[in-house]
Order: structure tokens, then C-alpha cells, then sequence
């Protein structure tokens, strides 16, 4: 592997910070670069989905970037640079995958998930948490951590014995949304609404299902077909609210045929 394009990233990074660098990222601070680092793990999520290896690629660049810019505000500070991050990661790696470097033996998908977690907390013995969902980020998107939270809840034994239970449990949740619905009070809707998406999301997880990725899915192949809807009425010199709701109903069936 040639590390030159590595090492003309980190001088790339070091340039612009620099004296004669760029006004606006010698201004950067982690705090204001956490968001841009955010947004483009968002948008190589969309070229991972839906984009060529070429739009991945482009991504992956970015991420990269964001990520080495950082390493870079941290050891101007004096704490540690990209180099340091490559050696602790690859540490952990290595410490986290015995029966690849080690002489350990797993049988499953399960063991190896299980072997991971007691892993994590051997090594930091000296910093115990407070509850089991300490280690879920509470700046996460709403749908993923309530599938790392129920996940951790159910690492400790609170959990269903299986999905038909936890299936049993969506439809009673179900049945007190439509009671909220027909009651029509605006604050308990919403509870029993993310009562229900909570729910599911522990379907999904016993189902070994991600529920962002399903999700994520399903609203692309939505967009596709409704833009083939679109389409079809455009080419008729309308826009889609012109159509009757028979009509647009007929498109879509048209479309599901199509897409």
C-alpha cells in the first residue's frame, strides 16, 4: 500500500491551518467541525444507499478529511495527533478480535458480539458507568438510539423471550394509539405514537433487522416510485397536485409496477 496520499493529507490539513492557510480553517475548533464531520457521515450514509463506488469514494474523502482536520485541531493543543488515533484504534482492534490474533475460538455471530462487549469493559476497569445506556451518545438520530438503548437494556436481561412476545406487545401498543386517536388529545397521540415506533424498533432488533437501514429503504423506494409519478403526470404538461386522488391512486399502482 503507498501512504504518500496519507501523508499529503495530513501536510494538505497542516498548510491550511498554517499561517498563510485559510482564513476560515484556521478559525475551525472541534466543536464547529463536529457538525461538518456529522453531515458528511450523513451524506456517504446516502452514497453508501443509493451511489456508485464513485460517490463513495468522494464521501469517503470527505469524511476522511473531516477527520485528520480534527486529529490536526487536537495536536496543535498538545493532547495527540492522527497518528495516535491510528495506533489506539488499531490497538483496540486487535485486543477486540482474539480469535483473529489471538488463539480464541468463537462458534457464532452472537459469541463473537458477546466476547466484544465483556472486551470494552475490561478496558477501562476504572471507569464505571452509572447504568448500562451510559455508552449510547445521546446525540444520536431518535430511531438508532432507541435500538442501541433497548439493545443495552436487553444486555442485562430486561428484555422479551422472543419476537412473538415483543410482536404481541406493538399490537397492544398499536391499540392505545387508535384509542389516543379517536380521543384526539395532541400530547398523549405523540406518547403513544413513539410508544409504538419504540416498540418496533425491539421487533426489528429481534428480527436482526436495523431498523434506520430498513426504514431507510423503504422511504427510497417511496421517493422513487412517487417520482415516477410525478414524471408521468409532468409528461401530460400537469403537475402532480392537478391529479384527482383516483388518478394519483392509479399512478401509483402504475408505478409500483414499474419501480
Amino acid at each position: 500500500m503507498n501512504y504518500k496520499n496519507i501523508e499529503a493529507l495530513i501536510e494538505l490539513v497542516t498548510t491550511l491551518r498554517g499561517e498563510n492557510g485559510c482564513p476560515w480553517d484556521q478559525k475551525q475548533t472541534p466543536q464547529t467541525m463536529m457538525v461538518y464531520l456529522l453531515e458528511e457521515a450523513y451524506e456517504l450514509f446516502d452514497a453508501i444507499e443509493k451511489g456508485t463506488p464513485e460517490e463513495v469514494c468522494e464521501e469517503l474523502g470527505d469524511v476522511f478529511f473531516h477527520i485528520f482536520f480534527i486529529a490536526r485541531l487536537f495536536q496543535e493543543a498538545g493532547h495527540f495527533d492522527i497518528e495516535d488515533v491510528a495506533r489506539s484504534i488499531t490497538r483496540k482492534m486487535i485486543h477486540r478480535h482474539p480469535h483473529v490474533f489471538g488463539d480464541a475460538t468463537v462458534n457464532s455471530d452472537e459469541e463473537i458480539r458477546e466476547r466484544w462487549h465483556k472486551l470494552k469493559k475490561k478496558e477501562k476497569p476504572g471507569n464505571r458507568k452509572s447504568s448500562a445506556l451510559d455508552s449510547v451518545p445521546g446525540k444520536l438520530p431518535a430511531l438508532i438510539r432507541a435500538y442501541r438503548i433497548s439493545e443495552r437494556a436487553a444486555r442485562t436481561g430486561f428484555d422479551w423471550e422472543n419476537i412473538s412476545e415483543v410482536m404481541q406487545k406493538a399490537e397492544e401498543e398499536w391499540g392505545e394509539l387508535k384509542s389516543e386517536l379517536a380521543v384526539n388529545h395532541q400530547e398523549n397521540m405523540a406518547m403513544e405514537l413513539g410508544d409504538v415506533l419504540f416498540t418496533l424498533t425491539n421487533v426489528a432488533r429481534f428480527a436482526r433487522i436495523h431498523p434506520e437501514t430498513a426504514l431507510a429503504s423503504s422511504t427510497q423506494k417511496f421517493e422513487k416510485r412517487f417520482r415516477h409519478m410525478e414524471k408521468t403526470v409532468s409528461e401530460s404538461g400537469r403537475d402532480i397536485d392537478a391529479a384527482s386522488r383516483e388518478e394519483m391512486d392509479q399512478l401509483w399502482e402504475d408505478a409500483k409496477q414499474q419501480t
